[in-house]
């Protein structure tokens, strides 16, 4: 009784867990409305998302687990899954399981839930797309199988909300339940194997026993002296987890077929519509054309549909920064709030329209079923790079913004492949970099045509692009030999029914990947803006005083028409004299042999809050007139510019192009620095990153440089 009401008095917790593409979502949805949060999973990239329930005047914790298809440790989810359900770690074991199935996948689903009874976790069924069985001609005999598993079941519609209700009083009443086990794992384990396991770990369970030898290697938050001990008690035992997965998965799937074949029936249909869309979609010709096509909209969308409210954005901050340095009293206050943390935070809010779409397109196209249709068709070709079928989504979202391109990558399953994923994306030559593109395009590439048709500076531009597409290979291939992993790479797709999309849902993951993406990466960039501000705006006390007060004197003097060109020189001999321009001094030496001077080496560093950047940092450096925005003014100023000491050129064809290639590999984007320390959980992998490319940056654009001199 004193247990009962403490269960009671605390809040239950209950674990969401089922195949991909079940349902699972929207069900977790439905329970938790908005009430959702990210966290962190210690030692891995993938996401914690939990949410709080409200039913009846109590209140439950509901735990979405990723979608597995068994608790085998081959990869990320299979290892959060272990680690939740065996209450290992930092996680805490929900109280019960909710299982989603697939009605029309019954045999695939009860695999992974004859795991979870072994556990002894008191767990409920919930056959979902029970509209699709029904179109299908299957009928599920529920009672027997609540007979042969001793599991509460429940048959739902989560995308017209059938039975969703019904979920919500399976919890309040806890009416879970399951057998002590459904195999007996001690047929395939030496109970003298599993004893001492039992009896280091005090687990009563034997399933669980197994899955801690099983999860020995894989699982990080298990402390390395019992990574040591499991390790060497398989190792003296002669024990193989190899020979042991298939004797499991033969036995389960023994008992799972007599169950099945007892309790559904199924009356012959014609063909599928799914068969004859798939003769299209999977075409080795038809089927590529299509994906091309989507992936130009998705494109559209991206690059053009979001510029609108990304313009928006940005007009707002610039007025709102405006209004406040004209608002507020002279001084470093204001200075900072309007050159520092408004623009630092635009410079996040910016990136939302961009990342809503992309992942709005790539939830609908999940939720269609077409998604498992592109990583089919890819994978063979992504494979030999080391990459996975699942990396063409980010790789093709990297050439309009390289930020929702790695946040899209989470969806690779392979540790190892995700990681090279992320690493590589930046290399996609992103819209960012198209502004310095054009200028110096345009600046030493004469716009002729060649055979009267091709464009000398269209072709020059789609080289670039080319270049990057060249590096993201080459890089993955050199990456897949480096990493190591002994996680298992392999594709396990499921091809399920085309679906209309839940926009419910759709709403509900463009909401909670921009809020991700705000809370998370938004803290480093701001932080980064700030730190670049206060390098730009300070320096030596001596020599900032001296360059203001003779400005001063100048414009004292000055005529209106000189005053403009009087201010934009102080303000060039300001980021000079600032610690940013002693940076730019202090590493002249090094880019000196890519062609580059001092003024191109402030361009480089303040570029590194974004690429585009660079264009209006030379346009100040140089005193450009007018607009910064007007690439003819800005390449005509640049075409001038010379060495005070030789009088040559500063932008010759040379400098030009090993500019473009080193922006072409190059990390100069702390957007999307921060954004791969957020999916990687550190800064481990962000460093790697920036120093890998901007080594390769360096010798290539070297390279590039003496080629053209």
């Amino acid at each position: 009784m004193a247990e009962a009401l403490s269960t009671l008095q605390r809040t239950l917790k209950i674990a969401i867990i089922g195949n991909p593409n079940v349902g699972k979502s929207t069900i977790f949805n439905h329970l938790t409305g908005l009430s959702q949060k990210i966290g962190n999973y210690p030692g891995v990239t993938v996401d914690k998302k939990s949410g709080s329930m409200n039913y009846k005047g109590n209140q439950y914790e509901i735990i979405d687990l990723p979608g597995t298809y068994s608790l085998f440790p081959n990869s990320e989810d299979e290892i959060i899954a272990h680690r939740v359900l065996n209450h290992l770690g930092e996680s805490e074991k929900p109280d019960y399981v909710l299982m989603v199935i697939d009605s029309t996948q019954l045999s695939r689903g009860l695999f992974l839930a004859t795991q979870l009874i072994d556990l002894g976790l008191k767990l409920a069924l919930v056959l979902n797309m029970s509209d699709l069985a029904g179109k299908q001609n299957i009928k599920i005999k529920t009672f027997d199988i609540f007979k042969s598993l001793g599991v509460p079941i429940l048959t739902t519609d989560a995308r017209s909300a059938s039975g969703l209700e019904a979920i919500k009083d399976l919890i309040h009443d806890q009416n879970f339940g399951g057998k002590e086990e459904f195999i007996s794992i001690e047929e395939i384990v030496p109970e003298s194997i599993l004893g001492e396991v039992k009896e280091r770990f005090s687990f009563n369970n034997s399933y669980q026993a197994y899955q801690m030898l099983r999860f020995a290697s894989k699982d990080k938050t298990i402390s390395k002296a019992d990574q040591n001990w499991l390790a060497e008690h398989i190792k003296s035992n002669n024990f193989s987890l190899e020979e042991a997965q298939l004797l499991e998965t033969k036995m389960r799937y023994a008992k799972i077929s007599k169950l099945v074949e007892s309790a559904v029936q199924k009356e012959p249909t014609g063909i599928k519509s799914t068969s004859k869309l798939d003769s299209v979609f999977l075409h080795p010709v038809f089927g590529y054309a299509i994906f091309g096509l989507i992936l130009l909209l998705i494109f559209q969308a991206i690059f053009a549909w979001a510029s609108v409210p990304m313009d928006l954005i940005d007009g707002f901050f610039a007025q709102l920064s405006g209004w406040v340095a004209g608002g507020l009293p002279e001084g470093p206050l204001s200075s900072l709030i309007a050159e520092g943390l408004i623009p630092g935070i635009g410079g996040v809010v910016i990136f939302i329209p961009q990342i809503a779409m992309l992942f709005g397109f790539l939830a609908i196209l999940e939720d269609t079923g077409y998604m498992s249709r592109v990583v089919f068709l890819m994978d063979r070709w992504m494979r030999p790079f080391g990459l996975h079928g699942k990396s063409i989504v980010p790789l093709v979202s990297g050439v309009a913004c390289a930020i929702p391109g790695v946040m899209a990558a989470r969806n690779i399953g392979n540790w190892k492949e995700k990681i090279i994923t992320i690493l590589v994306t930046p290399l996609m030559s992103c819209s960012a970099r198209l502004p310095v593109y054009i200028i110096l395009i345009g600046l030493t590439v004469p716009d002729d045509n060649i055979f009267g048709i091709i464009n000398l500076q269209a072709l020059t531009l789609l080289c670039l692009y080319l270049l990057g597409i060249l590096g993201v290979l080459v890089t993955a291939f050199a990456l897949k030999q480096i990493l190591k992993s002994d996680e298992k790479s392999f594709l396990m797709v499921e091809l399920p029914s085309f679906k209309t999309p839940r926009w419910k849902d759709v709403v509900f993951t463009m909401y909670n990947k921009s809020r991700t993406f705000v809370v998370e990466a938004g803290k480093v960039i701001l932080a980064i803006s700030i730190i670049l501000w206060v390098l730009a705006s300070y320096g030596p006390s001596s020599r900032m005083d001296s360059i203001r007060q003779e400005g001063e004197m100048r414009l004292a003097s000055a005529t209106e028409a000189e005053a403009a060109q009087i201010q934009a020189e102080t303000s060039s001999k300001l980021i000079e004299n600032s610690y940013i321009g002693i940076m730019g001094r202090a590493i002249e030496p090094v880019i000196k042999p890519l062609g580059y001077d001092w003024k191109i080496g402030i361009a480089l560093i303040t570029s590194f809050a974004a690429r585009e950047v660079f264009v209006s940092t030379i346009a100040t450096i140089y005193s450009i007139e007018g607009d910064v925005e007007d690439d003819l003014t800005i390449r005509e100023k640049l075409a001038q510019q010379t060495y005070p000491d030789t009088g040559e050129k500063v932008y010759t064809r040379a400098t030009a192009f090993s500019l473009m290639v080193f922006y072409v590999f190059a990390m100069q984007c702390m957007s999307t620095l921060a954004v791969v320390y957020r999916e990687t959980k550190g800064w481990k992998w962000p460093i790697i990153q920036t120093v890998y490319m901007t080594s390769l940056a360096y010798l290539l654009a070297l390279v590039t440089y003496q080629i053209f001199s």
